[in-house]
């Protein structure tokens, strides 16, 4: 599997790939969520003696369809319907819920969001049928401690908006494609209120990347769904893209997220207070809505997030001379200068969060490593190897702040300095890029 894959990832970048990422930004999110399947390409791995619970295999969900989603208009890009994966609980976990919402960048025009609509971040038709649940979906207690005998979903990801587009009429872009995810959003809800989720007594919404974005949007959305007696809480990976300069002083995704927030009409869904403040765009940045989410969050980032790296800090655009080619892919490649950038990134990261760190419901662990999500991984949410600060697993921080056992920020020092980290090494898919 990992060989195939790999290959195959060569192959799209040789043809193209590598331009059309930005544009097509799902595919670099995907390609990092896949990474974390495949060991060898971490970088610095070392052995990984084996455990209990690693050998018996991930357990795999049936894919369910959204009942009636069309008549509702609650569909895909290109109109299928969306869908999920639904592993029920058991035990003291019966009345506990997970829901994962999965991530895949977005499309900010018609061209792109036309592309996505022939594959699995846009059509249901492509979604697998059955797929295997990680890290904090898994159901062995040694590798999910806290959560693995909760009723665990993944919501499969489909509109390219982070589930918060709703244009009502296809035919105002002149195209068949659906910009529907706000209607995504609440068909899924419903259907999973339906099956158990309206009695949860416990709650905890999460996603990865583009899903950790719509884990933010979506978080106070989420509560008002459940009785006022149930504990809901929030936990966004990865999710917290910055509003930052690049290399060469333009501000790229700022640019792209406006073009995402206009074509598929994000705006009346969007924070209210944030945006009778700042332009639209803006408050599709967490940094500049967080402060009005009032459901308790756990915000977990790489402080040298891979996919900000390649395309917050340094976009391919912004490095004509190619000084950022080897680091983008591998941390271990860069030079003072690169290093020098890459930590007043982690700084700006940090300032953006300062308020956050006040908060007493408030939860954190922004580690240094180059990577992306990490709640979703076997090897990186818990194991005997995974990233650690002060002694404390990701999965155990998570923990200790979801059931208000200990203080829960954890923030790392400065790269290089933890040897826990599992450091991605983007060379085994594109060698000599």
């Amino acid at each position: 599997m990992a060989a195939s894959m790999v290959q195959l990832l060569r192959l799209w970048w040789r043809r193209g790939g590598r331009d059309r990422v930005v544009a097509f930004a799902g595919f670099g999110i995907l390609v990092l969520t896949l990474l974390f399947t495949v060991g060898s390409l971490f970088h610095d791995a070392g052995e990984r003696p084996d455990f209990v619970g690693q050998s018996d295999g991930p357990v795999l969900v049936d894919l369910t369809l959204v009942h009636d989603a069309e008549k509702k208009g609650a569909v895909c890009l290109d109109g299928s319907p969306p869908g999920y994966y639904l592993h029920r609980g058991f035990g003291s976990g019966a009345d506990s819920w997970i829901v994962h919402l999965e991530g895949g960048g977005w499309c900010d025009s018609i061209v792109s969001c036309s592309s996505r609509a022939r594959k699995p971040l846009g059509s249901s038709h492509y979604f697998d049928r059955q797929i295997p649940f990680y890290g904090i979906l898994n159901h062995h207690p040694s590798l999910n401690p806290d959560f693995y005998n909760w009723n665990r979903v993944k919501v499969r990801y489909c509109d390219g908006a982070s589930m918060a587009g709703d244009v009502d009429n296809e035919s105002q872009n002149s195209t068949n494609l659906f910009f529907r995810g706000k209607r995504v959003w609440e068909a899924v809800m419903n259907e999973l209120l339906s099956k158990g989720l309206a009695n949860a007594k416990q709650a905890l919404l999460t996603g990865c990347s583009a899903g950790g974005l719509a884990t933010f949007i979506h978080c106070d959305d989420f509560q008002a769904l459940l009785p006022k007696q149930t504990t809901v809480k929030c936990l966004p990976d990865a999710g917290f893209f910055l509003d930052g300069e690049d290399i060469s002083g333009k501000r790229t995704l700022r640019s792209f997220y406006h073009n995402v927030v206009h074509l598929q009409d994000l705006t009346k869904h969007l924070s209210k207070d944030c945006i009778s403040k700042t332009e639209p765009a803006q408050c599709f940045f967490p940094q500049e809505f967080i402060k009005y989410i009032h459901t308790p969050l756990f915000i977990l980032n790489p402080a040298y997030d891979a996919w900000q790296v390649q395309h917050v800090l340094a976009p391919y655009k912004s490095d004509p001379e190619g000084d950022w080619q080897k680091c983008r892919l591998n941390i271990h490649n860069c030079d003072q200068k690169n290093i020098e950038a890459l930590q007043d990134f982690r700084n700006k990261m940090l300032n953006a969060l300062t308020e956050f760190r006040k908060s007493k419901n408030g939860g954190m662990f922004i580690n240094s490593c180059f990577t992306h999500c990490q709640s979703h991984s076997n090897i990186t949410w818990h194991s005997p190897t995974s990233p650690k600060i002060n002694n404390r697993t990701i999965a155990e921080v998570v923990g200790d702040w979801f059931f208000n056992r200990r203080e829960a920020k954890e923030i790392d020092c400065p790269y290089p300095c933890n040897p826990t980290c599992y450091h991605l090494d983007l060379n085994a898919i594109w060698p000599g890029a």
